[in-house]
């Protein structure tokens, strides 16, 4: 079985993206559920060009990936938010990290309005637990792009794609008027992990 694991390089207000640490700290991670899996990390710069340039040849490769699990940073999340599906929608607000703003406000013209994923998905946050919820809106930006860019490639049941936002990491002094405390990365790995298993384990039914 063959995994991919993906993140964000930084962008405009994120000059340390945590999803690309997160990506690569989990295809190292050893644990018998994960004996025999094989892992491949990418990295996004976060720009459409780059979706566009490297998703088709992730998906082309010989070795085509049985799972993608694509993660993301989102600056108002306070855990892993398991996205459910993907809306046919662009920001005309906020440029890309190579400074590209999108001219329509729409992924595919005469497109669905949403893609829903094909993960089992109160699976994979009962996996978690408290740490993780369902989302119904990845946004419109290149978390959202990226999650329904990897759903057009899906055919069938597979691959199972799947992508999961994750909170800020805690690397600043904390402001007075925050109630919640940032996650560290290895607190972000460590509720990561039980959401690949659990793909792992549905991608093998």
């Amino acid at each position: 079985m063959r995994v991919l694991i993906t993140g964000f390089g930084p962008f405009p207000g994120a000059p340390f993206n945590p999803s690309a640490a997160l990506a690569k700290a989990l295809a190292r991670r050893r644990r018998p559920a994960l004996a025999g899996i094989e892992r491949a990390t990418h990295v996004f710069a976060t720009t459409y060009a780059s979706v566009d340039r490297d998703l088709p040849k992730l998906f082309a490769q010989k070795q085509k990936p049985d799972i993608m699990l694509m993660f993301g940073i989102a600056g108002r999340r306070h855990q892993l938010c398991i996205e459910t599906r993907a809306r046919n929608a662009v920001s005309l607000l906020f440029p890309d990290a190579g400074g590209h703003r999108p001219r329509r406000g729409v992924i595919r013209l005469g497109g669905p309005a949403t893609l829903t994923g094909n993960a089992p998905f109160a699976r994979l946050a009962g996996a978690v637990g408290t740490k993780a919820r369902l989302s119904r809106d990845a946004g419109r930006y290149l978390c959202n792009y990226v999650y329904w860019r990897g759903l057009e490639q899906v055919r069938g049941s597979r691959p199972l794609v799947q992508f999961v936002h994750i909170p800020p990491v805690g690397t600043k002094p904390l402001r007075r008027r925050r109630s919640k405390k940032p996650p560290t990365l290895a607190q972000l790995l460590k509720a990561a992990e039980p959401v690949l298993i659990a793909l792992i384990a549905a991608s093998r039914r």
